[in-house]
Formats: C-alpha cells, sequence, structure tokens
C-alpha cells in the first residue's frame, strides 16, 4: 500500500536540501531522509544532514555508502584535481561537477521509497544561482520523473511517483528567505566543497561564493563559520 503521507528527502547537510526537508515538513509529509557516504572530499557534512534531520523533525534518517571516488572525473572525489576558486572555473561545465551523481541519488532515493510505499521524492536541485551543472535542470527533474514511473511497480501499476524540485526557479536569496520563514537555522547548514573537520567553510569555492551572495541578496547576516584565514 502507497501512503501519500509519506516523502523521501534527499538531504545532504547544505543549505537547500535543509530548505526543501523544512518545506516538505510544512507541507504535512513524514520524511524520510537519505543521504550518502560517497567518496567526497569531505563526510563532515554527514553530522549536519543528522543534526537538520533530527531538529527538523524527520521520521528517519539512512547514510548510503557508495564510491563514487573510484571513477574520479571531479575535483569533489579526487583530491589530485583543484577546487578552484568562486567563478574562476572555466568552461561550461565545472570540475566540480561529479558525473552522475543526482542520477545516483535519485535512483538510491527511488528504491526506498518504493520499500517505503511513498510516491513523492524531493530533491534541492537549482537552476539559476547553481554552477552549471547538467544534473540541475528542469529537463533531467522531468526525465528521472518519467524513466521512474516506467521502472518502478506502483508505476506500472497506475500509481505516479513524483520528483519535487522546488527549488529550481528560485534565487539563493529566495531560497534563504523561504527558510527562513520556515524556521531553517542557516548556521546549521553546510555548503562548502572544501570543509574541514569542524565543519568551517573555505570561503573561496564556488559553493562558498553562491550562498555568500544568497545572504546578502536575502539582506539577512551569513552565520556560516568561515576557516581562519577566509574570516573578516
Amino acid at each position: 500500500m502507497s501512503d501519500p503521507r509519506k516523502g523521501v528527502v534527499l538531504l545532504s547537510g547544505g543549505l537547500d536540501s535543509a530548505t526543501i526537508l523544512a518545506a516538505a515538513i510544512d507541507e504535512g509529509f513524514d520524511c524520510y531522509c537519505l543521504s550518502f557516504e560517497y567518496g567526497q572530499r569531505h563526510n563532515t557534512e554527514l553530522a549536519f544532514a543528522r543534526r537538520l534531520a533530527s531538529r527538523l523533525g524527520a521520521i528517519e534518517h539512512r547514510v548510503a555508502q557508495i564510491d563514487l571516488k573510484v571513477f574520479g572525473g571531479s575535483a569533489l572525489t579526487d583530491k589530485n584535481l583543484q577546487v578552484p576558486d568562486f567563478n574562476e572555473q572555466s568552461g561550461s561545465i565545472p570540475i566540480t561537477y561529479v558525473p552522475a551523481r543526482n542520477t545516483v541519488f535519485l535512483s538510491f532515493a527511488l528504491a526506498w521509497a518504493e520499500v517505503l510505499g511513498a510516491l513523492d521524492v524531493f530533491i534541492g536541485v537549482n537552476a539559476v544561482d547553481y554552477s552549471g551543472y547538467p544534473d540541475c535542470r528542469p529537463e533531467f527533474i522531468q526525465a528521472f520523473e518519467s524513466m521512474a514511473n516506467l521502472a518502478t511497480r506502483r508505476g506500472v501499476e497506475g500509481q505516479k511517483l513524483e520528483i519535487h524540485a522546488p527549488l529550481l526557479q528560485l534565487s539563493k536569496g529566495e531560497i534563504i528567505s523561504k527558510g527562513l520563514a520556515l524556521g531553517v537555522d542557516y548556521a546549521e547548514t553546510v555548503s562548502c566543497y572544501q570543509l574541514d573537520t569542524v565543519g568551517a567553510a573555505c570561503g573561496r569555492c564556488d559553493s562558498c561564493g553562491l550562498r555568500r551572495e544568497g545572504f546578502a541578496a536575502a539582506g539577512v547576516n551569513d552565520p556560516t563559520l568561515y576557516q581562519a584565514a577566509d574570516r573578516d
């Protein structure tokens, strides 16, 4: 039996995923959060994800272990590749793009949704203030949803599964304003590609730059803990 109240939320510990979790709970979903230890440069973000899931009221939080660094090809999974500074990335698809990451993550979420009897999966991708990643576009979300309804038991039985990406057309400033209205404490989130072991952000990477611009656009103080060399 499907339960229309259940939703699987991809939760990284970052600003965007915290916002969609708060929004899904506000909409009345019982949220089951899924994070990944995938061979990223740091897994400090997972501690933030665990705290967010607990404090925002998720029913359950799980961490799946996969190894995308076995393929490399990204500065986030290969420490031999340097993470560029904000606005220094060349080309339309930057070196921080992790090949097929959102496809893999959504596939895991889809599998758990089938087991839970959930028809709703939430992901915090954004097509406005983002770094040019191909798997953050509306076309990708639409295509994955179509595939999901062809590839699952409930889909072929006529129970439509929906991939929710409520932040797709919002700027970072709009996302932050939305989250603050929902009670998200952004000091408990991280968005950096180069976190240290205590969760301090580098302040130099693309993700840090977009986050800083978002707080400025929202007209609120940036609560991010930055590494000593980057502190004002």
